[in-house]
C-alpha cells in the first residue's frame, strides 16, 4: 500500500511538471509564431520571393527553429530548408488554422538526422525509438501581398530538450521510488520481525503451558503493550502453576486423609475377622475405634465437599437479619461442655450486638472451628476468651488461647488446606485440617477478613472482620 501510494504521487508529480513545462513551451511558442506571422506579413507587402525569403531565414534563426509559409490551399510557399516548397503540409495544425482558427500547436516524432534522444533506464521495457526526435509545430494565421488572405506561418521547433527533461525527472523519480520502496520493505519486514518475534514468543509459550509446562516464562524487553502482554502471561502462567501444585497437593492431601482412617478400619476388621475367640472388652474396644474413624472419615467427606461447593460458587449464602452476638454466644456455650472435660475455661466479653445482614449458619460454623481449634490446640487448665466488639462500620471477633501457639514461619499457612503445624497440630487432635480454610472462605463470602496472631508458647489469636449493614 506504501508503494502504490508513493507511485501515485511520483506519477502525478511527473505529469505536473510535465503540464508546466509543456505549457510554458507552447505559451512560449505560439506568442512567438504570431508575433512572427504578424511581423513577416507586414514586410511582406511590396516584396518579391527574392526579397522576401532572407528575412524569413532571419526571423526562423531568431525564432530558433523552421519556418515555413503556405498559402490558403496548404501549400508550401517558402521553406527556411528548401524541402517542402511547392508541396501540400498534410498536418491537423495546418488545416486547423487555414480552417479559421487564429493559431494551433501539436508535436511529431520525426527522424533525427543525427540527433537523438536522451536513454532512460525504461528504454529496455518501452522499445523507444531514440533515433526519432520530438519536434512541435506551432501554426499561426499570416495574411500577405505573397500569401493572400489565408495562408499561415509554419514554425517547426525541437522539443527534444524538455521530452530529456521530463525523462531525466521520470527517471530520477523512478530510483527515488525503488529506493524508498525497498526502504519501506526492509523497514516493513524489521517492523514485522519486532511485532511478530514477540507474538511468536508468546505463541509458543501458550502451546508449551497447554501441554503442561507452567515453569516457561515469555521474555519481552521493553515497555510496549506486547511486553505487558507477556508480563500477563508470565503472571497468568505463574499462577495456573501455583493453582496446579495446590491442585495435585489438594488432591494428594485428601487422599492420605481419606486413606488413613480406611486403613485403620480395615486392620481393625481384619483382626476382628481373623480373631475366633475375641475378648468382648477388647472387640468393643476395636468397635469404638472404627466407629471414631469412621466419623472421622464422614467429618473430612463433610468437609471437602462445603470447599468444593465454596469453590465452584454454588455454596449460596442465605442472609437474613441476625444479631451476631447471640451467635457467638450460642457456639461458645455448645462448646463449653467440650472445654470443661479438659479443664479449660472459656470466657465471653461481648459490647455490642452487631446487628447484621449475613447467613447465621455459616457464621456460627465460623465461630464453632475456631474456638473448637483453640480448645484442640490448648492445654488441659487452659483459657479460652471469645470477645466481640464494633469498630467503626464493622463487628470484631476476637477469640484468643493460652496454648502452645504457632511458629513465625507456619503463620502464613495456617489457613492452607490440610496445613498442619509440626506437634502443634497432629493428627492426634483429630482434626481435619480442613477448619480454618473453610473459615476463611465463609468470611471472604461475606465481605470480610480473618487473621491470626500468634508466638510460640504464648498462645493465639485468631481477628475476624465482618462488615455491619
Amino acid at each position: 500500500m506504501i508503494g502504490v501510494s508513493f507511485y501515485v504521487v511520483a506519477a502525478s508529480t511527473v505529469r505536473l511538471v510535465s503540464d508546466s513545462l509543456f505549457e510554458d513551451t507552447v505559451r512560449r511558442q505560439t506568442t512567438g509564431v504570431s508575433e512572427m506571422a504578424v511581423m513577416l506579413g507586414e514586410q511582406m507587402q511590396g516584396e518579391t520571393a527574392d526579397t522576401f525569403y532572407p528575412k524569413l531565414l532571419q526571423a526562423a534563426r531568431s525564432g530558433g527553429g523552421r519556418l515555413l509559409v503556405v498559402d490558403r490551399d496548404g501549400k508550401v510557399m517558402f521553406d527556411t530548408f528548401d524541402e517542402r516548397c511547392g508541396t501540400r503540409l498534410a498536418l491537423q495544425e495546418v488545416h486547423s488554422v487555414l480552417g479559421g482558427k487564429d493559431a494551433d500547436y501539436g508535436f511529431h516524432l520525426q527522424d533525427g538526422d543525427g540527433a537523438q534522444q536522451a536513454p532512460s533506464v525504461l528504454d529496455a521495457v518501452t522499445k523507444r525509438d531514440v533515433q526519432k526526435i520530438w519536434v512541435g509545430c506551432f501554426v499561426s494565421a499570416m495574411d500577405g501581398s505573397l500569401t493572400g488572405e489565408g495562408g499561415a506561418l509554419v514554425l517547426i521547433a525541437s522539443v527534444q530538450d524538455t521530452v530529456d527533461s521530463l525523462i531525466f525527472i521520470r527517471d530520477r523519480m523512478l530510483l527515488v521510488f525503488a529506493a524508498a520502496l525497498i526502504a519501506v520493505l526492509l523497514l516493513a519486514s524489521l517492523i514485522s520481525r519486532i511485532i511478530t518475534k514477540p507474538v511468536a514468543e508468546l505463541s509458543a509459550g501458550i502451546e508449551r503451558m497447554t501441554k503442561g509446562d507452567y515453569q516457561h516464562r515469555v521474555h519481552v524487553p521493553g515497555k510496549s503493550e506486547m511486553a505487558q502482554l507477556a508480563s500477563a502471561f508470565n503472571q497468568m502462567s505463574e499462577q495456573v502453576r501455583n493453582l496446579e501444585e495446590a491442585r495435585n497437593q489438594f488432591v494428594s492431601n485428601a487422599s492420605h486423609e481419606l486413606k488413613t482412617p480406611l486403613a485403620t478400619i480395615k486392620i481393625l476388621v481384619e483382626s476382628m475377622m481373623y480373631e475366633d475367640e475375641m475378648d468382648p472388652g477388647l472387640r468393643r474396644e476395636f468397635l469404638g475405634d472404627i466407629d471414631k474413624e469412621i466419623d472421622r472419615l464422614s467429618s473430612v467427606v463433610g468437609d471437602l465437599l462445603t470447599l468444593v461447593h465454596i469453590d465452584s460458587h454454588k455454596l449460596k449464602l442465605r442472609r437474613e437479619r441476625m444479631i451476631f452476638a447471640d451467635t457467638v454466644r450460642e457456639t461458645s456455650a455448645r462448646l463449653t461442655p467440650l472445654a470443661k472435660k479438659r479443664g479449660q475455661e472459656i470466657t465471653t466479653q461481648i459490647t455490642d450486638e452487631c446487628e447484621m445482614f449475613a447467613d447465621p449458619g455459616k457464621l456460627a460454623q465460623v465461630c464453632y472451628n475456631i474456638i473448637e481449634n483453640g480448645i484442640k490446640y490448648t492445654p488441659d487448665g487452659g483459657k479460652i476468651h471469645v470477645r466481640l466488639r464494633r469498630v467503626g462500620r464493622d463487628a470484631v471477633l476476637e477469640i484468643s488461647d493460652t496454648g502452645v501457639g504457632i511458629p513465625p514461619e507456619d503463620l502464613p499457612h495456617v489457613f492452607d488446606r490440610f496445613y498442619r503445624v509440626d506437634k502443634a497440630r497432629s493428627r492426634d487432635t483429630g482434626g481435619t485440617g480442613l477448619g480454618l480454610s473453610i473459615v476463611q472462605q465463609i468470611v471472604r463470602l461475606h465481605a470480610g477478613s480473618v487473621t491470626v496472631q500468634s508466638e510460640r508458647g504464648r498462645g493465639t489469636t485468631f481477628i475476624v472482620q465482618l462488615p455491619v449493614k
